[in-house]
């Protein structure tokens, strides 16, 4: 069986790769292992549960919360929040494990299973290997451990989570929103509700799309991963800026007043200036991933901030930054994490801060982002190749070489094998699109005739 766990959870089509014995299971599995603690400080083990609004959500919520509470486990249902809500919530109610159902901004019928440790904390690798062992172990024949009576686990809702989360993040806000007309996406998804409360209560005039989730519309044509929708309604309702989520609402996209992107990029390099400003960016230093833009990296270089520079992932980020105490983190796709206030990628609190940001400094989001530029960036999959000798191969390193030499000080090159598919990704930046397309081109061809 190969692992279950992916980079963000057990992920897969609901009801087929993930089933509710699967979910009941896993459920389980992570009580025997993050409980444990709970068990022998001499109080009954707690666990938060939520999830987006997806129509599997429903039943896999039933899976979790039945396969939690025969395991002893009295359980929290906090019902539709998004991903940085229940990891809020899991610290902050003082739950032993917090569980997440969602799929982030997959289409609607996939379906994924996200476990928060004590304080509301991603899971170690080693922690999921624990967890995937005692599942597998469990599956092949051996028998849970079951508590019986008293013992087994109770049940309730917790409907404040909600109105606690959004105090959580004004209470993070540095200035209000008076003054601002702000768009907001919700894909349909796990913000619909929290996210708008939060910008009105912050004091702005709020517009939303894609707020309206029926269980099936979850990311259709909508959020971050679509923005035309939210593009149009910037410009046509005449808004300072828009603000786009995905399903779970872990990551955060915008749009300025005139209707065009502001990436992730775009967004780190504004609240690092932003939290340098207000002493908040510890050792002035950004962390982010080998993906970011080269313009990026030179913005941060020209403003005097340090960047670290990560593997692809926002665990990879956010292991970085609690491993050397950095504040702010985050990728390109609009996952930003700011560890002083979150545990996980946050796209309320990521939106309210930049928000904050023009409506302290009285300036356009476009003025704002244009801290930095955006190098043209273009990317090739080459499929059907050993990925394995992307840094062995002679013939491929004097391909790089000669890139690399070609581009100079206003270009990179990077080559990365895929972690779930068999290909190589062929990344180059360039100061001309015309220049990175035709480097990008010859190194893909590099790449599949030295390792093809």
């Amino acid at each position: 069986m190969g692992r279950l766990f992916g980079t963000d959870g057990v992920r897969g089509v609901a009801n087929a790769d993930l089933t509710a014995e699967m979910a009941l299971g896993l459920s389980v599995a992570a009580a025997h292992v993050l409980a444990e603690a709970g068990t022998f400080e001499g109080h009954r083990p707690k666990a938060v549960v939520g999830r987006d609004p997806r129509a599997s959500g429903e039943f896999l919520e039933a899976a979790v919360v039945a396969g939690l509470a025969s395991a002893g486990v009295d359980v929290l249902r906090v019902g539709v929040l998004p991903t940085p809500a229940v990891a809020y919530l899991t610290g902050a109610l003082g739950a032993d494990l917090g569980v997440m159902l969602s799929a982030s901004h997959n289409a609607m019928p996939d379906n994924g299973i996200k476990f928060f440790a004590r304080g509301g904390h991603k899971l170690a690798d080693e922690l999921e290997d624990r967890i995937e062992k005692v599942y597998e172990e469990h599956r092949t024949g051996a028998p849970w451990d079951r508590p019986t009576g008293a013992g087994v686990g109770r049940v309730r809702d917790y409907d404040e989570g909600l109105d606690q989360y959004v105090s959580h993040l004004i209470g993070v806000l540095p200035n209000r929103l008076d003054g601002l007309k702000i768009v907001l996406d919700e894909a349909h998804g796990a913000a619909s509700r929290v996210s708008p409360e939060a910008f009105v209560r912050a004091g702005a005039e709020v517009v939303t799309i894609g707020a309206e989730p029926d269980g099936l519309n979850i990311n259709d044509g909508c959020g971050s991963t679509h923005l035309g929708p939210l593009k149009a309604a910037v410009v046509e309702h005449g808004a300072q800026l828009g603000i786009a989520h995905d399903g779970d609402a872990d990551r955060c996209l915008a749009v300025d007043h005139t209707g065009e992107e502001v990436d992730g990029d775009q967004i780190l390099a504004v609240l690092a200036l932003a939290m340098r400003e207000r002493s908040a960016l510890r050792s002035d230093t950004v962390v982010a991933t080998v993906m970011s833009n080269l313009g990026f990296k030179l913005a941060m270089e020209r403003e005097g901030i340090h960047l670290v520079q990560t593997a692809v992932g926002d665990r990879y980020v956010l292991e970085e930054m609690k491993n050397k105490g950095y504040a702010l983190g985050g990728e390109q796709s609009g996952h930003v994490i700011i560890l002083d206030h979150a545990t996980t990628g946050d796209g309320t609190l990521t939106g309210l801060l930049l928000a904050a940001r023009v409506a302290q400094t009285g300036r356009t989001l476009r003025d704002l982002a244009a801290v930095m530029e955006r190098l043209p960036q273009v990317l090739i999959n080459v499929p059907d190749v050993d990925k394995s000798r992307v840094k062995t191969s002679a013939d491929l390193a004097a391909a790089i070489t000669e890139a690399e030499r070609e581009l100079g000080e206003t270009g990179r090159v990077l080559l990365r094998p895929s972690g779930t598919e068999p290909l190589v990704r062929v990344m180059v930046e360039a100061a001309d699109i015309d220049q990175a397309r035709s480097v990008a081109g010859r190194l893909a061809d590099a790449v599949k005739s030295a390792l093809g």
